[in-house]
């Protein structure tokens, strides 16, 4: 359905003499129907009735929360024309488009009005559970290493190719998506690389968006408290297949079994690329070295080769290297400016971030807030450390309570393990770190429970010993804590450097003068 939407975008619009696009719905949503006309000609559209100006159409989308009907009267009395809804409705004296869809109706009309940006764009989507923003960052550097001005959407930032700002999503509502799209295309990049979580895709929020390439890293559990279990989770991911335009390519990890499983869904309108490092894969990776401030290994295509050294620690981090290879592979680079282009990637922020301080052992700060992306930390990091892992972590409020107890069994693995509050949101954090708990019961480790984020690192901290690595999971990139509704300023990267920070104050006020 969505291949036939995008055939009839080109007669769907008409460029005003003012630079204004007017998008006819009829056109455009084919399967529509429609109350009080026969058609409506649409130059603006909303989805936030407090944001409507006279001559929008509403877009009728209710939340989780909260029935998106009840704001109809204040989206006419601010001026909308029409709207855009799932079914008719009675009482309305304004012309009405119904639609099955209406948040992927609402992506639509939000690309066509925006002049279909991502078609203009080579567009790459990233999605998975785990893996998501360190692969855009890698496409990106080595796009960018290659002088191809690239956009970058994600977890940490909305980048337009130009500019910056904090991501408040990892993914775009879709008219917000459609404004960075366009606003790449004016600054003239030429890539856009774009992270998609299961809940835009859920959300139809890719409707209007054709990609070039699109990536499943990794499928294990996670947003359960919104997709209920894993074949729904799954399924949902898949989903990103249906939004590679015909000639495009998919790209799998066949080292995980759920992404294994997708390969049936890739048609033969489109390519299939893949990547492994046990098994048999088009892209791979051999002489794997890694230590605790860098990995070595080389990349391997179609006979050809290619050293590779990064910053990135990890072993999930090479997947990740191939994961990003293989994207550009499609995107016409050769081996060595990917190679190349990987080297160029400082650091990713919260990602197995490297803090130095000048101590005597190693500190890493990592986005892991799923059993799975913990348990690949942890083992990173022990493969990497002669002496002690020790482990800072907790799980978010109000999010899937079902993988606590899996996450302290991912934890358990550390040597030490602190069990500390992360965005607790409405939630007890007593509570919360009481059920991470449950999961060391029969591991024979007992952790520490600290509900204080920063009091639980410090305490990491003073009982590191020399060549030991502290692991701080969790929040990554992120420099707000959230309790209650009340966002606090709050860095793990910071109280490091604070804690050094002081104890060499303190260090200093004992040395005479």
């Amino acid at each position: 359905m969505h291949g036939s939407y995008l055939t009839s975008m080109p007669s769907s619009s008409l460029s005003l003499s003012s630079g204004s696009v007017v998008v006819s719905l009829r056109a455009l949503l084919p399967s529509a129907s429609f109350v009080d006309c026969a058609d409506i000609c649409v130059t603006s559209i909303q989805s936030d009735s407090r944001l409507c100006k006279p001559g929008d159409i509403f877009a009728v989308i209710s939340g989780t929360r909260q029935h998106a009907e009840k704001f109809i009267p204040e989206a006419l009395k601010n001026g909308a024309k029409a709207v855009l809804t799932g079914r008719p409705l009675t009482g309305l004296q304004v012309p009405q488009c119904i639609v099955n869809d209406v948040r992927k109706a609402y992506a639509l009309v939000c690309s066509e009005l925006a002049g279909s940006p991502s078609q203009q764009l080579q567009t790459v989507g990233v999605t998975g559970t785990n893996g998501k923003t360190t692969v855009s960052w890698l496409v990106r550097a080595i796009l960018q290493s290659t002088q191809r001005k690239t956009g970058l959407l994600g977890t940490v930032e909305y980048h337009d190719s130009v500019s910056s700002r904090p991501a408040p999503l990892t993914t775009p509502d879709a008219q917000e998506l459609s404004h960075l799209f366009s606003e790449m295309v004016k600054n003239n990049a030429t890539h856009a690389v774009m992270e998609v979580s299961s809940h835009a895709l859920d959300q139809s929020r890719l409707a209007g968006t054709e990609l070039s390439v699109g990536v499943i890293t990794n499928v294990t559990q996670d947003h359960f408290d919104y997709h209920q279990n894993m074949d729904n989770y799954a399924a949902c991911k898949s989903k990103i297949i249906q939004h590679v335009k015909r000639d495009g390519t998919v790209v799998l990890n066949l080292d995980d079994p759920v992404c294994h499983s997708f390969l049936s869904n890739v048609n033969e309108s489109k390519t299939l690329l893949t990547y492994a490092i046990e098994n048999v894969a088009d892209v791979t990776a051999s002489q794997l070295q890694e230590s605790d401030k860098q990995s070595k290994f080389e990349i391997l295509y179609n006979g050809s080769r290619a050293p590779v050294i990064t910053n990135l620690i990890g072993t999930h981090n090479i997947s990740n290297c191939l994961a990003a290879a293989a994207v550009c592979l499609v995107l016409g680079l050769s081996l060595t400016e990917i190679a190349e282009g990987i080297s160029n990637l400082g650091s990713v922020p919260g990602r197995m971030e490297q803090v130095n301080c000048g101590q005597t052992f190693s500190v890493l700060i990592d986005y892991a807030h799923t059993d799975d992306a913990l348990r690949h930390a942890i083992r990173s990091a022990k493969q990497v450390c002669d002496r002690r892992v020790i482990c800072v972590f907790g799980a978010g409020g109000d999010r899937d309570s079902s993988k606590r107890g899996l996450l302290g069994l991912a934890g358990s693995e550390a040597d030490l393990a602190i069990i500390t509050s992360d965005n607790p949101r409405s939630e007890d954090p007593e509570q919360i770190m009481q059920a991470i708990a449950t999961g060391f019961s029969e591991t024979g480790v007992t952790p520490e429970l600290i509900v204080d984020r920063k009091e639980a690192i410090y305490r990491a901290l003073e009982i590191a010993c020399e060549r030991d690595l502290v692991l701080i999971a969790g929040k990554g990139h992120e420099c707000e804590q959230i309790i209650g509704d009340c966002k606090i300023p709050f860095s793990d990267r910071l109280v490091v450097e604070n804690y050094f920070g002081n104890l060499h104050s303190r260090k200093s006020d004992k040395i005479p003068a």
